[in-house]
């Protein structure tokens, strides 16, 4: 398990960083620049995954900043190692890391908080929260301290997650009973249990199978990942109830930004948000294409009422937050539940 590894991945961090940091490309001084390795997950595709296009804008604008002195080498598809192989990484040598909730909630499982189901209104509030608010600020400073790591960004991949299923319309809650949905996670069956559905966890891999053969009715995901795993092809109904926002974290390890000079680090700073200012845009300008191209593919579209989305919260956000209990300390779940609030009064204020 990764929280086994975390001393001895920090303890080893600067002695690995002694061989492997700030390695210059052969040529004269004035030629010389640091090459850093960036790994993340999905195909080297910036239509289907924005992660890549987060990757390629972070590459472009670290390689403008500095003028050459650092390049970035991507690697997708998890070529690296998977997501606790890629953070054992992340805490021990010179690495950016896109790394999911997957990867980052076993060293950190209070990241939890900032996925609360049905917590943000819109994107505006989403982009507020994790930018400015305390929730954020305090997580980044007890990530590095806890893994050695830092933490850059919460990169936006995909917009807003979405039910489907195969079986009926879900407009509230009451909808769910009887139906069967893949998991990805012990939160996710948390959520499906308070709307009375079962639910299993089931790999990505085998998520599209197990939807056209029947072990699950349902599933849920932003559009981009609907589209990347073909799933409106084996679903009938998609409810855009606005589960949850739908990021990753870009990270990278401590000692290696602490080596760096201030301008670069400067420039890596700013090039993780510009990109991910970039990503933000891209990927809500094209949820509404997303949608368009998986109605078009016979899935029937359903936009669930204000007082059915109060439904989802008052439903959902008790038992995901009593699960979440038994693994943080509940100030970590006000904490975010009182900035979210304060970016949905923010985001809605004229």
């Amino acid at each position: 398990m990764i929280p086994s590894i975390v001393k001895r991945s920090k303890s080893l961090a600067k002695s690995l960083l002694a061989l492997t940091l700030l390695v210059p490309v052969l040529g004269s001084p004035a030629t010389a620049k640091t090459s850093v390795k960036m790994c993340y997950n999905g195909p080297p595709n910036v239509e289907t995954n924005a992660v890549h296009t987060y990757a390629v804008n972070f590459k472009k604008l670290v390689e403008s900043e500095t003028q050459g002195e650092m390049e970035i080498i991507l690697y997708p598809n998890s070529q690296l190692g998977n997501e606790e192989q890629r953070m054992e990484q992340t805490m021990s040598m010179p690495y950016f890391n896109v790394a999911s909730y997957g990867g980052v909630a076993p060293v950190f499982p209070e990241m939890f908080a900032a996925n609360i189901p049905f917590m943000f209104n819109n994107y505006k509030a989403a982009h507020h929260f994790f930018d400015k608010s305390e929730f954020w600020a305090k997580a980044k400073k007890e990530f590095r301290n806890r893994t050695g790591t830092v933490l850059l960004e919460a990169v936006e991949e995909g917009g807003f997650l979405a039910f489907t299923n195969s079986k009926r319309e879900i407009h509230s809650p009451a909808d769910f009973k009887g139906l069967k949905f893949r998991a990805m996670d012990e939160s996710q069956v948390a959520l499906y249990k308070a709307f009375n559905a079962s639910s299993t966890p089931i790999p990505w891999t085998e998520v599209y199978m197990a939807l056209k053969t029947g072990v699950a009715d349902g599933q849920m995901n932003p559009p981009m990942y609907i589209m990347i795993g073909s799933l409106q092809e084996v679903q009938k109904h998609m409810t855009m109830a606005n589960i949850q926002y739908s990021d990753q974290f870009l990270l990278t390890n401590g000692d290696f930004m602490d080596s760096l000079s201030p301008k670069l680090q400067a420039a890596v700073k700013n090039a993780a948000h510009e990109a991910n200012v970039l990503n933000r845009s891209e990927v809500e300008k094209q949820v509404s294409t997303r949608v368009d191209f998986i109605r078009n593919s016979g899935v029937k579209v359903i936009y669930p009422t204000p007082e059915n989305m109060h439904q989802f919260q008052t439903i959902g956000q008790p038992s995901y937050i009593e699960w979440m209990e038994k693994k943080i300390d509940r100030s970590w779940i006000d904490l975010a539940l009182k900035d979210a609030e304060k970016a949905n009064n923010m985001a809605s204020a004229k």
